[in-house]
């Protein structure tokens, strides 16, 4: 079976008479696995049921739309090729999806010349810049992201985890328990002491 092309997914997820997805995640999941005549169309619906938040996700982890943009059509990618081996939560892919996303994006920051790139790119004001700004809330907002993610890289392992699950991603308390094999009220504590070190760290200018 090819490699579905996310151009192509994006495209059809726009187009009339696609219809609204059907089925559940684990529904559509077990039909991708097959890789049978249908696996490509299950998997389309899969993109069109989680890619918006998808999407918002990788952007409230990165405050860059290239970024989101990249990080959406990467994690889809990484969908189709673990198909049949990833385990879903309560028969969501979208936690799995989040977490899928918030390592790349992890290993992205780690490469560093694109994210030092970006900033650079960021604190310089453009017309186009400026345009862009006007439709999300202009440069403070982003200002401010990029000051709460630097906050957030500051913080312990254990504590960036559930901040980019429970917090950025609004995944449940149960489900982030689950995707990191630990217990909700451990959940509840890292994000109780995460909360506190963010306001520390950002001088109590953040509402995460």
């Amino acid at each position: 079976m090819t490699e579905p092309h996310l151009t192509g997914v994006l495209a059809l997820s726009d187009a009339p008479g696609t219809g609204p997805p059907t089925g559940s995640d684990a529904d559509l999941w077990r039909r991708i696995a097959t890789d049978g005549p249908d696996a490509h169309a299950a998997f389309t619906e899969l993109f069109q049921r989680h890619a918006e938040a998808v999407w918002n996700y990788a952007y409230r982890l990165t405050a860059s739309w290239a970024q989101a943009d990249d990080l959406l059509s990467t994690a889809f990618l990484n969908a189709w090729r673990t198909r049949g081996r990833a385990v879903l939560t309560r028969d969501s892919a979208r936690p799995w999806l989040f977490t899928v996303t918030a390592r790349l994006a992890r290993d992205q920051r780690r490469a560093g010349a694109r994210f030092a790139a970006l900033v650079q790119r960021l604190s310089r004001a453009t017309p186009e810049r400026d345009h862009a700004e006007a439709v999300v809330e202009g440069d403070f907002a982003e200002r401010r992201l990029r000051r709460v993610l630097a906050a957030v890289e500051r913080l312990p392992r254990a504590e960036r985890e559930v901040v980019r699950l429970c917090l950025l991603g609004e995944v449940s308390t149960g489900d982030a328990a689950r995707l990191l094999g630990i217990t909700e009220a451990s959940v509840r504590s890292r994000t109780a002491r995460a909360r506190a070190r963010l306001r520390e760290l950002t001088d109590g200018g953040t509402d995460v």
